[in-house]
């Protein structure tokens, strides 16, 4: 019986075979390997294989490239025991220096060759960049819904529904938002380090021109009134959102939200998972019901899906489907860190930019 090879991948002109390694010391993570198919014998490059995302320095005692990785990657670098950094020591015939566990600093890859090192610098990035995927998300861009209008709206409506569909199933408090951090969220991060989320609020600060040439400089009036349900069936609901539109009826706030994700995309910073973003103000949520910690931010938090118990939504669609929370004018965005409350109850802010 034939073996099939493992497929082969193409990164920045070089060839590697993809391996898939189980690594006790990641609990059972699957470390995924790219694995040269031979180190270069030519010292130069040609111009496709060039390494042209770091600088490559000429030493005195051969070529040297530094470059920032944030410190929770390192393991996935180093290996179990070590193995993966000397495996890639090995194939390339460099040496690669990483800080100590928990020192923010930079990867140093030294060797005798210039392609030598510009193939280790590629497989360290596609380490990097594959176990950077999996790390769970820090941050989140978000238009805040908090307005002390909303709230109260918002706290009426929850007010009513338990009057009156208490009795359905499903229905009960601890499934509600927080009303201090009722949100819409544009899009989430994965932001490592102090570095990263400068990084990111650079980014945010690059976004305040194109947002004020689509608000005319002025903040955007928004009516919080509606509600919408995720799920296929209404008496089986994970999450009811309120509907959230700019006052004029125009698309402002949608072309903003879509933008912005363009902008963090581009940058390298988030990942797209729709072609436009869904806008919408989370009011009721399952995840909450047994981890109030838990946030609605687009992740499926610390329960597996089937571990959610759905609650029946057709009363509350039947009676409040048109309720209104609110108007207001929103005028902030901000880059919100997860699992945190300011004093006003809403999340931490690490950066934000005025529509204004």
């Amino acid at each position: 019986m034939d073996v099939l090879r493992p497929p082969l991948i193409k990164i920045n002109g070089r060839i590697y075979r993809r391996n898939i390694i189980k690594e006790e010391h990641y609990r059972g993570e699957e470390e995924e390997d790219f694995s040269c198919m031979g180190p270069p014998e030519k010292e130069e490059l040609s111009a496709d294989e060039a390494c042209d995302t770091y600088l490559i320095e000429q030493t005195d005692k051969g070529y040297r490239c530094a470059f920032d990785v944030p410190s929770v990657l390192y393991k996935y670098i180093i290996g179990k025991k070590g193995e993966t950094r000397r495996r890639l020591e090995f194939d390339t015939k460099t040496s690669i220096s990483i800080p100590k566990q928990g020192v923010e600093g930079q990867i140093v890859i030294t060797g005798s060759h210039k392609a030598a090192v510009s193939s280790a610098v590629t497989r360290v990035e596609v380490l990097v960049e594959s176990f950077r995927k999996k790390q769970p998300f820090t941050h989140f861009l978000s238009f805040p819904l908090n307005d002390p209008k909303i709230q109260e709206g918002f706290l009426r409506f929850k007010d009513e529904v338990l009057k009156q569909c208490s009795q359905d199933h499903g229905v009960e408090q601890s499934i509600f938002q927080n009303p201090a951090k009722l949100h819409l969220t544009i899009g989430t991060l994965a932001l490592l380090n102090d570095m990263e989320v400068r990084k990111a609020c650079e980014h945010l600060t690059e976004c305040q021109n194109f947002i004020r040439d689509i608000t005319e400089g002025k903040p955007l009036p928004l009516v919080v009134s509606g509600i919408e349900y995720m799920n296929d069936d209404p008496a089986m609901v994970d999450v009811l959102y309120a509907k959230v539109s700019v006052k004029d009826r125009s698309n402002k706030l949608q072309v903003i939200a879509d933008q912005l994700v363009e902008h963090f995309v581009s940058a390298g910073l988030m990942v797209r998972e729709w072609d436009r973003v869904k806008l919408h103000g989370t009011v009721m949520n399952t995840l909450f019901r047994k981890d109030s910690t838990v946030e609605d931010l687009g992740g499926q938090g610390r329960q597996t899906m089937n571990e959610r118990e759905a609650f029946n939504a057709r009363n509350i669609l039947k009676n409040f489907g048109a309720y209104c929370f609110g108007e207001f004018e929103l005028n902030t965005v901000l880059l919100s860190q997860r699992y945190s409350t300011d004093c006003t109850g809403y999340y931490t802010s690490a950066g934000s930019i005025n529509l204004s």
